[in-house]
Parts: structure tokens; C-alpha cells; sequence
């Protein structure tokens, strides 16, 4: 299976005008196949292609594993890469699984992963299996460590043009999954949950919308999958939404958090109630929830402007009655 790149901002070049880019591509989900461009592909040893692949590893503090990795050339020449751990987290934009780049700290698995040779030049048409070691601190904290192991392409093409030239690196690599040996603890938060209303002006002249914004918070040590369910209710209880959303990542990994929307179409122009969002995941259950009134500008503004006249209405009488 080709996978679909995600761009990192790897380093800037000799002159200011030049960025440097990295694609990193790595398989989409488990049990897929090996993660590849169509030029070069990374997986664990195995006896064929994709037979294994994904790394699925554990360890107790202080031990050191051994493992093998293969960097596979599909094209015509001779390539040349740079092997390195990374290490994984969510991404901002979409909560994807992403690496690290080779300049960015390492602090787990990315740090541990030690290949036998960093610089490697495959053959056209053919692959080059290199041994690693994976040393786990004594220190290491238990659960899961997620990263990958990277194949970086050391030629920079060409990628784009204007004032701004880029430069582009691509990358392609074969997740990690680690976990220290220890106790696991699942946890999960749904957190500032806020609700931006769109509404016409005046009633029924057009459909109104709302944008929900969360943040899904692991707060635990090892992967969650995470569901999420947004259900809104009105006055009276009445249910205006129930919904299962379908943009939450696959994986959430240990400590991260990313800030997620979902779009309400068709939301009330005329009401009061509130919207909760739970999220769960094995043994773990957590909801955020936000009020909210909707009113048409309207009418608001019919009430302010008949509750100003009121109060001055009532300040005119008092005064008049002191004056009496």
C-alpha cells in the first residue's frame, strides 16, 4: 500500500532563500504493508515483503533488544540513506501518526534505536537488511514509547518555484511500537470545549451553523484508540444531535494532545441547552461538555434595545417622582 506523505520543516540550506523540506511516510495503520513511496520501501526483516510490518517490541528497564531492519531499492540506481530512530507523535493538523526529524531531539524510542550503520547506499533492484540494537534506559518510564526506524533519502530535489525556493527530502519509515515492561495506565480527557455559532440575522433566511472545538488529551502511558460521540441537547432535553464523529485519530499516543472541530450544520437558531462530547477508549470513559443559547441577532437586539429603554424609562420616573 502507498502511503500519503506528511511534510515536516526539516532545516534551512545555505542561503535564506532556500527551505529544506522532509516527506516522511510511514504505513497507515496496523496491518498494513511495508511503508513505501514507490521508490524505496522499510520494514522489519522477514521473509518477504510486508510479511512483517511493523515493529512490535517489549522490553524491561536496563534490557537491550536486537532486531533487523530492511531498506528495499525499487528503482534503476544506486540509492543512499540515512538510518535513524525517531521518535512518533500526533500531529497538530489532523492528529496523524508523524516522526521526528533527524535534527529534532530524540528523547524514547527515537534515542534508544541505535542501527549498525547510520549510512547506507542500496543497490538498484535490491535491499540491504541492517541489525540494530534497542538499549531501554533503567529509568525508562513503563508503557508505550512509539517512533520508527527512518530511511532518509540524502539527495534534495527541487520543490517549487518563486521567491521562496524549496528543497525537498523524502523519508520513509517503519514504525516502532515499544512497550516498557510496567504498570499501564489508560487515561483519557476531553477538554475546552467551546462552541462558535453562526447564525443569520434574521430568522429562517438561512441555515445556521456551529463549530464544536475539543481537545482529546491521553493522559496515560500506553496508545489509546479513542471513540468519540457528540450529542447535543435543547430545552426541555429535547436531543438535537447524536453523533459518532469520524475525524478522531486512529491512535492516540501516551501524552499527547490535539485540538479537534466538528462542523453542526443545520444548528438551533431558537434555543437553550448544552453539547457534550465523551470520548472513550478501552477501560477508559471521559466526557467535556459547553452551554449554550442561541438567539437570532434579532431578536437580541430587540431585547437590548427594549431593556435600555426600559431602564431609562424607570430612571425618568424616578427622577420624577423625587422631584415631586
Amino acid at each position: 500500500m502507498r502511503t500519503k506523505p506528511y511534510v515536516l520543516l526539516l532545516s534551512t540550506l545555505s542561503t535564506l532563500s532556500t527551505l529544506s523540506v522532509l516527506a516522511v511516510l510511514l504505513g497507515l495503520a496496523p496491518g498494513a504493508r511495508a511503508a513505501e513511496n514507490g521508490e524505496w520501501a522499510v520494514y522489519p526483516a522477514a521473509s518477504r515483503l510486508g510479511g512483517r510490518p511493523y515493529f512490535y517490541l517489549s522490553a524491561d528497564p536496563g534490557t537491550t533488544l536486537t532486531d533487523r531492519v530492511t531498506v528495499a531499492n525499487k528503482t534503476a540506481a544506486p540509492l543512499t540513506f540515512r538510518l535513524y530512530g525517531a521518535d512518533a507523535y500526533n500531529t497538530d493538523r489532523d492528529g496523524g501518526f508523524a516522526v521526528r526529524t533527524q535534527k529534532e531531539k530524540q528523547t524514547g524510542a527515537g534515542a534508544w534505536i541505535k542501527p549498525e550503520r547510520t549510512r547506507i547506499t542500496v543497490p538498484a533492484r535490491s535491499a540491504v537488511t541492517v541489525p540494530y540494537t534497542l538499549t531501554v534506559p533503567a529509568d525508562a518510564d513503563p508503557g508505550d514509547h512509539p517512533g520508527a526506524l527512518v530511511a532518509l533519502d540524502e539527495r534534495i530535489a527541487p520543490g517549487g518555484r518563486g521567491a521562496v525556493a524549496m528543497g525537498v527530502q523524502r523519508a520513509v519509515g517503519a514504525r516502532v511500537y515499544l512497550r516498557v515492561n510496567g504498570p499501564t495506565v489508560p487515561a483519557l480527557a476531553v477538554e475546552d470545549v467551546t462552541l462558535d455559532q453562526d447564525r443569520p440575522m434574521v430568522p429562517g433566511t438561512r441555515t445556521s451553523s456551529a463549530l464544536v472545538s475539543y481537545t482529546l488529551y491521553n493522559r496515560g502511558n500506553v496508545t489509546l484508540n479513542p471513540k468519540v460521540v457528540l450529542k447535543a441537547r435543547g430545552l426541555f432535553g429535547r436531543t438535537l444531535l447524536d453523533r459518532d464523529l469520524a475525524t478522531v485519530p486512529a491512535e492516540l499516543l501516551p501524552r499527547q494532545k490535539i485540538r479537534l472541530t466538528e462542523r453542526w450544520t443545520g444548528s438551533p437558531q431558537l434555543d437553550w441547552g448544552d453539547i457534550t462530547l465523551t470520548a472513550t477508549a478501552k477501560d477508559v470513559k471521559e466526557s467535556g461538555s459547553v452551554s449554550f443559547l442561541a438567539l437570532p441577532w434579532l431578536a437580541a437586539a430587540v431585547l437590548v434595545v427594549g431593556g435600555a429603554a426600559g431602564l431609562f424609562g424607570l430612571r425618568i420616573r424616578r427622577r420624577r417622582a423625587l422631584s415631586a
